[in-house]
């Protein structure tokens, strides 16, 4: 409870502080120079943003090879130094009226080729690296879907790599679908219900994001900015990154006892980590300062206290095991879930096909890099998820419960500690069990239009572990349901 009073405490004034972080000018990474394949683009230039430009191939026959079901994969060109990676597949049924679906992986840096190809895009990869299989659990089952590789620098993006922050990283994101939409090929979704849906840094992106994109609609409504409105009508985060002071403190009592698979440390391991970080000047501490410093040294401090908490807290925690399923060895030479679509995706073929133009890798240590210079990984986002929560947004919150990284209950600790007009309501509600034709696959608490669930028997990417339930929530969540069971 001392941490939940914690929290409370300073939310209001962390969302003015996270909200102003100041940027550095200084430290700009280029990342890949672009490879010529030679490709064919469809182009289109902006009227509305100078020096920009959408270019993409029509229905490559990569991945998605349903008939008649249309995908676009390409590049959103800013002067001649930045270029960030897109793949947009249609709705397999019904595209005209299906909502539309942005999916982001995390990182900070890391590809949304990774939630393609792992979990609810519309293929995996095959074991021979070449060649793939339709996914019969895609998300474009039910919506279009969109996967953007961001902050520039990130997978198939590159360019001058300059967002070093979580704040930094909405606006250009906002700007992509402003000159997408102008498209004509993509105009036609800018009136559909959109649904942001992301998962582990996600937690930081997901709440800011959605936030920045209500802020510019206020903004277009009101008539003092031209745009176009974007009809957000969900969030979903998926084992997200929310508060790090929370889930530091949450490792600590994971390793203790994962609820339905028992301790992951032994005694000796978990004094220590007690000891980092309730010590004088430990994690608490350091965590503490960062969140209370409201001038620029808080990047410094931030960066510091992340530092600490990770060696001392979180890798205690997680030990020989993989970080993102507790029941796997991290030296296991065949993780689940597979990896097939790197080398796919490094394939010059497959590149001059996609319109890809530098060698794919799954995370950027360049972004992380800048990222870590205003130590956003240590910062809060709960006072921007609990402001979109009161405003009746529909939101999920979501943990499979085998992941160590942002474990499940440290996301609960948080959702718990966000200032929000149900937050006494959802303290009081009872787990209630999700069952699917008859069999227990999660438990969740409903709230108005906020729900939070565990997925039983899931690591860190849910839809690869249960891409079946994932589908099925998916469905409740577009379809503006509370989350229920399905006889």
């Amino acid at each position: 409870m001392e941490l939940l009073s914690i929290l409370s405490t300073v939310s209001a004034f962390l969302l003015s502080v996270l909200r102003t972080v100041p940027p550095h000018a200084d430290g700009l990474a280029p990342s890949n120079a672009p490879l010529d394949f030679g490709t064919q683009y469809v182009e289109f230039t902006s009227s509305i943003m100078h020096d920009t430009k959408v270019r993409y191939v029509h229905n490559s026959g990569v991945c998605e090879t349903t008939p008649g079901v249309n995908q676009w994969s390409g590049h959103l060109d800013i002067g001649t130094n930045k270029s960030m990676w897109f793949w947009f597949f249609e709705a397999r049924s019904e595209p005209e009226t299906a909502p539309f679906t942005l999916w982001l992986n995390g990182g900070p840096g890391c590809s949304s080729m990774i939630g393609l190809f792992q979990e609810n895009g519309p293929c995996h990869v095959n074991p021979d690296n070449q060649t793939t299989i339709l996914n019969p659990y895609s998300w474009n089952n039910l919506s279009n879907v969109i996967y953007v590789d961001q902050p520039i620098g990130s997978g198939l993006s590159y360019g001058t790599i300059d967002v070093n922050s979580t704040v930094a990283a909405a606006p250009p994101i906002w700007s992509f679908f402003q000159i997408l939409f102008e498209n004509e090929e993509f105009e036609k979704y800018q009136s559909r219900e959109f649904i942001l849906a992301t998962e582990s840094y996600g937690g930081h992106y997901g709440p800011e994001f959605a936030t920045y994109f209500e802020e510019q609609n206020a903004k277009i409504l009101d008539g003092s900015l031209e745009g176009q409105v974007i009809h957000l009508s969900a969030l979903m985060i998926n084992n997200g990154w929310h508060d790090p002071l929370i889930q530091f403190k949450a490792y600590i009592d994971f390793a203790t006892d994962a609820p339905g698979y028992g301790p992951l440390q032994n005694e000796t391991v978990l004094a220590a980590m007690n000891q980092s970080f309730y010590e004088a000047g430990g994690c608490l501490d350091q965590m503490r300062a960062c969140y209370t410093t409201e001038t620029e040294a808080s990047n410094a401090i931030c960066h510091k206290a992340d530092d600490f908490c990770l060696a001392n807290i979180q890798n205690p925690a997680v030990g020989y095991r993989d970080e993102y399923d507790l029941r796997q060895n991290a030296s296991s030479p065949n993780p689940f879930p597979p990896t097939y679509y790197v080398d796919f995706l490094q394939n010059t073929t497959i590149m001059q096909k996609i319109g890809a133009q530098v060698e794919y890798s799954d995370c950027s240590d360049a972004v992380v890099h800048q990222f870590n210079r205003t130590g956003d990984d240590a910062r809060t986002l709960l006072p921007q998820l609990a402001a979109l929560a009161d405003s009746g947004l529909k939101i999920l919150i979501w943990a499979g419960d085998a992941d160590i990284n942002c474990n499940w209950v440290g996301v609960h600790e948080s959702v718990l500690a966000m200032d929000w007009y149900g937050s006494e309501t959802l303290a009081r509600t009872p787990f209630t069990n999700m069952t699917i034709y008859g069999k227990t696959v999660a438990a969740y608490q409903n709230v108005d239009n906020f729900t939070f669930a565990r997925i039983y028997d899931s690591g860190h990417e849910v839809p690869a572990f249960q891409p079946d339930v994932s589908l099925e929530i998916f469905s409740q969540i577009i379809n503006m349901e509370p989350l229920h069971s399905v006889p």
